[in-house]
Protein backbone atom coordinates (compact mmCIF):
# COMPACT_ATOMS: atom_id res chain seq x y z
CA UNK A 1 0.00 0.00 0.00
CA UNK A 2 0.82 3.26 -1.13
CA UNK A 3 -0.35 6.33 1.07
CA UNK A 4 0.96 9.89 0.65
CA UNK A 5 0.61 11.31 4.52
CA UNK A 6 -2.97 11.11 4.55
CA UNK A 7 -4.88 13.12 7.19
CA UNK A 8 -7.79 11.93 9.46
CA UNK A 9 -9.11 15.08 11.40
CA UNK A 10 -12.00 13.77 13.96
CA UNK A 11 -14.18 15.98 15.48
CA UNK A 12 -15.52 15.02 19.01
CA UNK A 13 -13.52 13.08 21.92
CA UNK A 14 -16.69 11.64 23.27
CA UNK A 15 -17.69 7.79 22.84
CA UNK A 16 -17.84 7.54 18.83
CA UNK A 17 -14.65 9.73 18.76
CA UNK A 18 -12.39 8.29 21.41
CA UNK A 19 -13.46 4.54 20.64
CA UNK A 20 -12.73 5.26 16.50
CA UNK A 21 -9.16 6.73 17.23
CA UNK A 22 -8.55 3.93 18.67
CA UNK A 23 -9.56 1.51 16.52
CA UNK A 24 -7.72 3.66 14.06
CA UNK A 25 -4.36 3.27 16.31
CA UNK A 26 -4.55 -0.73 16.22
CA UNK A 27 -5.46 -1.24 12.61
CA UNK A 28 -3.18 1.34 11.14
CA UNK A 29 -0.36 0.93 13.53
CA UNK A 30 2.02 0.87 11.02
CA UNK A 31 0.91 3.55 8.55
CA UNK A 32 1.09 5.94 12.12
CA UNK A 33 4.26 4.44 13.34
CA UNK A 34 6.02 5.33 9.31
CA UNK A 35 4.18 8.69 9.19
CA UNK A 36 1.87 7.74 6.43
CA UNK A 37 -1.24 8.33 8.24
CA UNK A 38 -1.92 11.30 10.60
CA UNK A 39 -4.84 11.29 13.45
CA UNK A 40 -6.09 14.02 14.87
CA UNK A 41 -8.93 14.86 17.55
CA UNK A 42 -10.81 17.96 17.92
CA UNK A 43 -12.38 18.54 20.99
CA UNK A 44 -12.93 21.99 23.50
CA UNK A 45 -11.85 18.92 26.59
CA UNK A 46 -9.33 16.60 26.50
CA UNK A 47 -11.15 13.73 28.30
CA UNK A 48 -14.04 11.66 27.61
CA UNK A 49 -16.75 11.27 29.76
CA UNK A 50 -18.45 7.76 30.44
CA UNK A 51 -21.98 9.63 31.02
CA UNK A 52 -23.71 6.67 32.31
CA UNK A 53 -21.92 6.86 35.66
CA UNK A 54 -22.74 10.21 36.00
CA UNK A 55 -25.21 10.00 37.90
CA UNK A 56 -23.56 8.13 40.68
CA UNK A 57 -20.80 11.19 40.53
CA UNK A 58 -23.59 13.07 41.35
CA UNK A 59 -24.20 11.02 44.54
CA UNK A 60 -20.89 10.44 45.41
CA UNK A 61 -20.86 6.91 44.72
CA UNK A 62 -18.09 7.70 41.96
CA UNK A 63 -15.27 10.07 41.81
CA UNK A 64 -15.54 12.89 39.43
CA UNK A 65 -11.93 12.44 38.34
CA UNK A 66 -13.14 8.04 37.59
CA UNK A 67 -15.20 9.06 35.09
CA UNK A 68 -13.27 10.63 32.50
CA UNK A 69 -10.61 9.20 30.25
CA UNK A 70 -7.98 11.64 29.55
CA UNK A 71 -7.33 11.59 25.48
CA UNK A 72 -3.55 11.72 25.40
CA UNK A 73 -2.89 9.17 27.63
CA UNK A 74 -5.11 6.75 25.84
CA UNK A 75 -4.52 8.10 22.51
CA UNK A 76 -0.13 8.13 22.41
CA UNK A 77 -0.40 8.17 18.45
CA UNK A 78 -2.93 10.53 17.24
CA UNK A 79 -2.87 14.82 18.09
CA UNK A 80 -5.09 16.09 20.84
CA UNK A 81 -6.25 19.69 19.70
CA UNK A 82 -8.58 21.53 22.29
CA UNK A 83 -11.34 23.72 21.42
CA UNK A 84 -14.33 24.20 19.17
CA UNK A 85 -14.58 23.80 14.99
CA UNK A 86 -16.95 26.20 13.72
CA UNK A 87 -16.91 25.69 10.13
CA UNK A 88 -16.41 22.82 7.98
CA UNK A 89 -15.40 23.30 4.16
CA UNK A 90 -15.67 19.67 3.06
CA UNK A 91 -15.61 20.50 -0.71
CA UNK A 92 -12.16 21.93 0.22
CA UNK A 93 -10.91 19.44 2.60
CA UNK A 94 -10.77 21.70 4.94
CA UNK A 95 -12.05 23.57 8.57
CA UNK A 96 -11.85 26.29 10.64
CA UNK A 97 -10.39 25.48 13.96
CA UNK A 98 -10.70 27.72 17.01
CA UNK A 99 -8.55 26.61 19.71
CA UNK A 100 -8.97 27.59 23.31
CA UNK A 101 -6.57 30.33 22.94
CA UNK A 102 -5.51 32.11 20.35
CA UNK A 103 -6.76 33.03 16.73
CA UNK A 104 -8.92 30.45 14.80
CA UNK A 105 -6.85 28.78 12.16
CA UNK A 106 -7.54 26.59 8.74
CA UNK A 107 -6.43 23.18 9.28
CA UNK A 108 -6.94 20.59 5.86
CA UNK A 109 -7.34 16.63 6.32
CA UNK A 110 -7.95 14.22 4.09
CA UNK A 111 -10.52 12.26 5.34
CA UNK A 112 -13.25 13.91 7.64
CA UNK A 113 -15.09 12.09 10.96
CA UNK A 114 -18.01 13.79 12.62
CA UNK A 115 -18.51 12.29 16.17
CA UNK A 116 -19.41 15.76 17.91
CA UNK A 117 -22.36 14.20 19.88
CA UNK A 118 -25.39 16.02 21.09
CA UNK A 119 -26.38 19.45 23.49
CA UNK A 120 -29.22 19.46 25.27
CA UNK A 121 -32.67 20.01 23.38
CA UNK A 122 -34.11 23.03 24.83
CA UNK A 123 -37.62 24.79 24.73
CA UNK A 124 -38.45 28.36 24.66
CA UNK A 125 -39.70 28.82 28.35
CA UNK A 126 -39.56 31.63 29.83
CA UNK A 127 -36.54 31.23 32.74
CA UNK A 128 -35.47 27.97 31.90
CA UNK A 129 -32.08 29.48 30.29
CA UNK A 130 -31.29 31.38 33.69
CA UNK A 131 -32.75 29.29 35.93
CA UNK A 132 -31.96 25.71 35.08
CA UNK A 133 -29.30 23.23 34.30
CA UNK A 134 -28.27 20.43 32.31
CA UNK A 135 -27.04 17.42 33.09
CA UNK A 136 -24.39 16.27 30.77
CA UNK A 137 -21.41 17.12 31.87
CA UNK A 138 -19.02 16.31 34.37
CA UNK A 139 -18.49 20.42 35.43
CA UNK A 140 -23.07 19.86 35.82
CA UNK A 141 -22.83 16.78 37.96
CA UNK A 142 -20.05 18.31 40.23
CA UNK A 143 -22.15 21.34 40.55
CA UNK A 144 -25.58 19.41 41.06
CA UNK A 145 -24.16 17.21 43.76
CA UNK A 146 -22.10 20.60 45.23
CA UNK A 147 -25.95 22.15 44.85
CA UNK A 148 -28.05 19.81 46.31
CA UNK A 149 -25.61 19.59 49.64
CA UNK A 150 -25.06 23.35 50.30
CA UNK A 151 -29.24 24.24 49.96
CA UNK A 152 -29.57 21.98 52.56
CA UNK A 153 -27.44 23.65 54.50
CA UNK A 154 -28.80 26.85 53.35
CA UNK A 155 -31.93 25.29 55.34
CA UNK A 156 -30.58 24.15 58.35
CA UNK A 157 -29.18 27.56 58.84
CA UNK A 158 -32.18 29.41 58.59
CA UNK A 159 -35.85 30.13 60.51
CA UNK A 160 -37.26 31.97 57.33
CA UNK A 161 -39.98 29.20 56.50
CA UNK A 162 -39.73 30.12 52.37
CA UNK A 163 -36.47 30.12 52.41
CA UNK A 164 -36.33 26.70 53.63
CA UNK A 165 -39.11 25.79 51.43
CA UNK A 166 -37.03 26.98 48.35
CA UNK A 167 -33.94 25.29 49.29
CA UNK A 168 -35.73 21.64 50.01
CA UNK A 169 -37.63 21.73 46.53
CA UNK A 170 -35.66 19.94 43.63
CA UNK A 171 -37.50 19.61 40.33
CA UNK A 172 -36.02 17.62 37.62
CA UNK A 173 -38.10 18.04 34.07
CA UNK A 174 -37.78 14.35 31.53
CA UNK A 175 -38.64 10.97 32.58
CA UNK A 176 -36.05 9.30 30.11
CA UNK A 177 -32.59 7.95 31.46
CA UNK A 178 -30.63 10.99 32.14
CA UNK A 179 -33.67 12.08 34.41
CA UNK A 180 -34.84 9.24 36.19
CA UNK A 181 -31.32 7.76 37.35
CA UNK A 182 -30.29 11.50 38.45
CA UNK A 183 -34.13 11.67 40.57
CA UNK A 184 -33.16 8.37 42.17
CA UNK A 185 -29.31 8.91 42.73
CA UNK A 186 -29.24 12.59 44.77
CA UNK A 187 -32.38 11.59 46.17
CA UNK A 188 -31.01 9.00 47.90
CA UNK A 189 -27.99 10.97 48.83
CA UNK A 190 -30.32 13.78 50.20
CA UNK A 191 -32.08 11.39 52.42
CA UNK A 192 -28.39 10.04 53.38
CA UNK A 193 -27.40 13.40 54.22
CA UNK A 194 -30.30 14.77 56.10
CA UNK A 195 -29.51 12.71 59.36
CA UNK A 196 -26.48 14.82 60.02
CA UNK A 197 -28.87 17.96 60.07
CA UNK A 198 -30.69 18.26 63.53
CA UNK A 199 -33.95 20.68 61.53
CA UNK A 200 -34.58 18.62 58.49
CA UNK A 201 -36.55 15.51 57.80
CA UNK A 202 -36.74 13.47 54.81
CA UNK A 203 -40.31 14.68 54.73
CA UNK A 204 -39.27 18.12 54.59
CA UNK A 205 -37.64 17.54 50.95
CA UNK A 206 -39.65 17.82 48.37
CA UNK A 207 -38.69 16.13 45.32
CA UNK A 208 -40.72 16.54 41.65
CA UNK A 209 -40.33 15.01 38.01
CA UNK A 210 -42.07 16.61 35.42
CA UNK A 211 -42.79 14.74 32.14
CA UNK A 212 -44.84 15.38 29.22
CA UNK A 213 -45.88 12.04 28.09
CA UNK A 214 -47.62 9.87 29.76
CA UNK A 215 -45.03 6.70 31.39
CA UNK A 216 -41.39 7.41 32.00
CA UNK A 217 -37.88 5.26 31.44
CA UNK A 218 -39.67 3.79 27.80
CA UNK A 219 -36.57 2.05 26.89
CA UNK A 220 -37.28 -0.23 29.71
CA UNK A 221 -40.98 -1.35 28.52
CA UNK A 222 -44.44 0.26 30.14
CA UNK A 223 -43.81 -2.96 32.86
CA UNK A 224 -40.73 -1.93 34.30
CA UNK A 225 -41.68 1.86 33.75
CA UNK A 226 -44.44 1.56 35.53
CA UNK A 227 -42.61 -0.35 38.38
CA UNK A 228 -40.11 2.03 38.82
CA UNK A 229 -42.93 4.66 38.45
CA UNK A 230 -44.87 3.12 41.74
CA UNK A 231 -41.04 2.71 43.32
CA UNK A 232 -40.51 6.54 43.13
CA UNK A 233 -44.06 7.20 44.14
CA UNK A 234 -43.21 5.22 47.15
CA UNK A 235 -40.01 7.30 47.90
CA UNK A 236 -42.16 10.31 48.21
CA UNK A 237 -41.16 11.61 44.65
CA UNK A 238 -43.97 13.26 43.25
CA UNK A 239 -43.83 12.33 39.29
CA UNK A 240 -46.48 15.25 37.58
CA UNK A 241 -47.45 12.76 34.16
CA UNK A 242 -48.31 14.20 30.93
CA UNK A 243 -47.76 17.77 32.31
CA UNK A 244 -45.08 20.53 30.51
CA UNK A 245 -42.87 23.23 32.67
CA UNK A 246 -44.66 26.67 31.67
CA UNK A 247 -42.03 28.78 33.05
CA UNK A 248 -39.39 29.06 36.01
CA UNK A 249 -38.80 32.83 36.21
CA UNK A 250 -36.42 33.07 38.79
CA UNK A 251 -37.08 29.68 40.60
CA UNK A 252 -40.73 30.09 40.46
CA UNK A 253 -41.90 26.85 38.31
CA UNK A 254 -45.25 27.06 37.04
CA UNK A 255 -46.53 23.59 35.12
CA UNK A 256 -49.24 22.82 33.32
CA UNK A 257 -51.78 21.35 35.68
CA UNK A 258 -52.08 24.70 37.33
CA UNK A 259 -49.57 23.74 40.29
CA UNK A 260 -46.47 26.60 41.20
CA UNK A 261 -43.91 26.83 43.53
CA UNK A 262 -40.67 28.22 44.08
CA UNK A 263 -37.24 25.95 43.27
CA UNK A 264 -33.83 26.98 44.05
CA UNK A 265 -32.56 23.61 42.14
CA UNK A 266 -34.32 23.02 38.51
CA UNK A 267 -32.49 20.05 36.28
CA UNK A 268 -33.08 19.75 32.36
CA UNK A 269 -33.34 16.31 31.13
CA UNK A 270 -35.94 16.76 28.61
CA UNK A 271 -33.63 15.06 25.69
CA UNK A 272 -30.63 15.99 23.33
CA UNK A 273 -30.04 17.42 19.82
CA UNK A 274 -26.90 16.88 17.43
CA UNK A 275 -24.08 19.54 18.32
CA UNK A 276 -24.28 23.05 16.84
CA UNK A 277 -21.53 21.70 14.41
CA UNK A 278 -23.49 20.19 12.18
CA UNK A 279 -25.45 23.20 11.32
CA UNK A 280 -21.88 25.33 10.30
CA UNK A 281 -20.93 23.17 6.96
CA UNK A 282 -21.81 21.63 3.61
CA UNK A 283 -22.94 18.43 4.65
CA UNK A 284 -26.41 16.81 4.09
CA UNK A 285 -28.75 17.20 6.85
CA UNK A 286 -31.62 15.08 7.58
CA UNK A 287 -35.22 16.29 8.86
CA UNK A 288 -34.32 16.01 12.92
CA UNK A 289 -31.14 18.13 12.00
CA UNK A 290 -28.62 14.94 12.38
CA UNK A 291 -25.98 13.93 9.23
CA UNK A 292 -27.37 11.68 6.49
CA UNK A 293 -25.36 9.03 7.06
CA UNK A 294 -25.60 5.14 4.89
CA UNK A 295 -25.40 1.94 6.72
CA UNK A 296 -21.86 2.05 6.31
CA UNK A 297 -21.62 5.30 8.09
CA UNK A 298 -20.13 7.31 5.25
CA UNK A 299 -21.92 10.54 5.19
CA UNK A 300 -24.77 10.34 2.33
CA UNK A 301 -23.65 11.91 -1.22
CA UNK A 302 -20.12 12.69 -0.03
CA UNK A 303 -16.57 11.32 -0.34
CA UNK A 304 -14.03 10.82 2.43
CA UNK A 305 -16.85 11.74 5.26
CA UNK A 306 -17.88 9.58 7.85
CA UNK A 307 -20.26 9.97 10.98
CA UNK A 308 -21.61 8.18 13.88
CA UNK A 309 -22.83 8.43 17.27
CA UNK A 310 -25.73 11.27 18.11
CA UNK A 311 -24.85 13.65 15.36
CA UNK A 312 -25.94 11.02 12.50
CA UNK A 313 -28.95 9.73 11.03
CA UNK A 314 -27.56 5.69 10.94
CA UNK A 315 -30.73 3.76 9.31
CA UNK A 316 -30.78 0.45 11.84
CA UNK A 317 -30.81 -2.69 9.54
CA UNK A 318 -32.76 -4.59 12.48
CA UNK A 319 -35.95 -2.63 12.75
CA UNK A 320 -36.21 -1.02 9.23
CA UNK A 321 -37.56 2.13 8.56
CA UNK A 322 -35.97 3.26 11.52
CA UNK A 323 -32.56 4.71 12.72
CA UNK A 324 -30.45 4.14 15.68
CA UNK A 325 -31.00 4.86 19.09
CA UNK A 326 -28.79 7.87 20.35
CA UNK A 327 -27.02 6.00 23.22
CA UNK A 328 -23.86 4.75 24.16
CA UNK A 329 -24.60 1.07 22.76
CA UNK A 330 -24.63 2.16 19.42
CA UNK A 331 -22.42 4.75 19.67
CA UNK A 332 -19.35 2.41 20.47
CA UNK A 333 -20.24 -0.22 18.26
CA UNK A 334 -20.52 1.87 15.99
CA UNK A 335 -17.49 3.53 16.10
CA UNK A 336 -15.42 0.06 15.69
CA UNK A 337 -17.23 -0.32 12.38
CA UNK A 338 -16.39 2.97 11.45
CA UNK A 339 -12.68 2.93 12.74
CA UNK A 340 -12.93 -0.40 10.41
CA UNK A 341 -14.35 1.43 7.17
CA UNK A 342 -11.59 4.07 7.06
CA UNK A 343 -9.05 1.50 7.25
CA UNK A 344 -10.81 -0.26 4.65
CA UNK A 345 -11.53 2.98 2.61
CA UNK A 346 -7.61 3.86 2.46
CA UNK A 347 -7.10 0.22 1.36
CA UNK A 348 -9.29 0.17 -1.21
CA UNK A 349 -11.35 -2.70 0.32
CA UNK A 350 -15.07 -3.06 0.44
CA UNK A 351 -16.82 -1.44 3.73
CA UNK A 352 -19.08 -2.73 6.01
CA UNK A 353 -22.54 -2.25 7.40
CA UNK A 354 -23.45 -1.51 11.03
CA UNK A 355 -25.94 -4.25 12.66
CA UNK A 356 -26.71 -4.02 16.18
CA UNK A 357 -29.77 -5.79 17.41
CA UNK A 358 -30.33 -3.05 20.89
CA UNK A 359 -29.72 -5.73 23.84
CA UNK A 360 -31.85 -3.65 26.07
CA UNK A 361 -31.59 -1.26 28.94
CA UNK A 362 -30.73 -0.79 32.57
CA UNK A 363 -30.94 2.12 35.24
CA UNK A 364 -29.88 2.47 38.69
CA UNK A 365 -32.21 4.17 40.77
CA UNK A 366 -29.91 4.71 44.07
CA UNK A 367 -28.38 2.08 46.07
CA UNK A 368 -29.40 -1.42 45.83
CA UNK A 369 -32.22 -0.38 43.68
CA UNK A 370 -32.19 -0.47 39.75
CA UNK A 371 -34.47 -1.29 36.97
CA UNK A 372 -33.54 -3.40 33.75
CA UNK A 373 -35.00 -5.37 30.88
CA UNK A 374 -31.95 -7.14 28.92
CA UNK A 375 -32.90 -9.23 25.84
CA UNK A 376 -36.82 -9.55 26.97
CA UNK A 377 -35.41 -10.33 30.43
CA UNK A 378 -37.37 -8.34 33.02
CA UNK A 379 -35.48 -7.56 36.06
CA UNK A 380 -35.71 -4.98 39.52
CA UNK A 381 -34.63 -4.29 42.92
CA UNK A 382 -31.42 -5.46 43.55
CA UNK A 383 -30.59 -7.58 40.60
CA UNK A 384 -31.29 -4.94 38.40
CA UNK A 385 -29.16 -2.57 40.32
CA UNK A 386 -25.98 -5.68 40.65
CA UNK A 387 -26.64 -5.79 36.40
CA UNK A 388 -26.12 -2.26 35.96
CA UNK A 389 -23.09 -1.71 37.67
CA UNK A 390 -21.66 -4.95 36.40
CA UNK A 391 -22.42 -3.73 32.83
CA UNK A 392 -21.27 -0.65 33.09
CA UNK A 393 -18.34 -1.65 35.11
CA UNK A 394 -17.55 -4.13 32.02
CA UNK A 395 -18.58 -0.92 29.62
CA UNK A 396 -15.54 1.99 30.96
CA UNK A 397 -12.66 2.41 29.06
CA UNK A 398 -9.43 1.28 30.09
CA UNK A 399 -8.10 -1.02 32.86
CA UNK A 400 -6.96 2.07 35.24
CA UNK A 401 -10.69 3.31 35.34
CA UNK A 402 -11.85 0.14 35.95
CA UNK A 403 -9.97 -0.26 38.70
CA UNK A 404 -10.62 3.21 40.10
CA UNK A 405 -14.10 2.98 39.69
CA UNK A 406 -14.46 -0.89 41.84
CA UNK A 407 -12.54 0.87 44.57
CA UNK A 408 -14.92 3.72 44.56
CA UNK A 409 -17.83 1.15 45.37
CA UNK A 410 -15.58 -1.26 47.62
CA UNK A 411 -15.13 1.25 49.91
CA UNK A 412 -18.60 2.66 49.94
CA UNK A 413 -19.76 -0.80 51.64
CA UNK A 414 -17.37 0.07 54.38
CA UNK A 415 -18.01 3.65 54.79
CA UNK A 416 -20.47 6.50 54.57
CA UNK A 417 -20.16 8.74 51.55
CA UNK A 418 -18.94 12.25 51.75
CA UNK A 419 -21.84 14.46 52.30
CA UNK A 420 -20.06 18.08 52.20
CA UNK A 421 -20.93 20.31 49.57
CA UNK A 422 -17.66 22.07 47.99
CA UNK A 423 -19.73 24.69 46.06
CA UNK A 424 -16.81 27.56 46.71
CA UNK A 425 -14.73 25.64 43.99
CA UNK A 426 -17.25 26.91 41.10
CA UNK A 427 -16.11 30.36 42.26
CA UNK A 428 -12.29 29.99 44.07
CA UNK A 429 -11.20 33.88 43.63
CA UNK A 430 -14.04 34.63 45.89
CA UNK A 431 -11.97 35.01 49.07
CA UNK A 432 -8.87 35.87 47.57
CA UNK A 433 -10.70 38.55 46.04
CA UNK A 434 -12.49 39.93 49.43
CA UNK A 435 -8.72 39.69 51.16
CA UNK A 436 -7.46 42.06 48.90
CA UNK A 437 -10.17 44.35 48.82
CA UNK A 438 -9.36 47.86 50.60
CA UNK A 439 -10.96 48.40 53.96
CA UNK A 440 -13.28 51.02 53.66
CA UNK A 441 -13.85 51.94 57.26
Amino acid sequence: MNLKSKHIVIVGGGYVGMYTALRLQRTLRRELKAGTVRITIMDPQSYMTYQPFLPETAAGNISPRHVVIPLRRVLPRVRVLNGRVSKIHHGERSLTFEPVAGEPIEISYDILVMAAGSISRTLPIPGLRDAAIGFKTIAESIALRNRVLGLLDRAESSTDPAVRSRALTFVVVGGGFAGIELLGELEDMAVDAVQYYSTIRREDMRWVLIEASDRILPEVGPEMGEWTAEELRGRGIELKMKTLLNSCEGGLVKTSDGDEFESATIVWTAGVKPSRIVNSGDLPLDERGRLMTTTRLTITGTKDAFAAGDVAGVPDLTKPGEYCAPNAQHAVRQAKVLGDNITASLRGRPLRDYRHRYAGSVAGLGLYQGVANVYGVKLRGFPAWFMHRTYHLSRVPTTNRKVRVLVDWTLSLFFKRETVSLGEIENPREEFRAAATPDKR
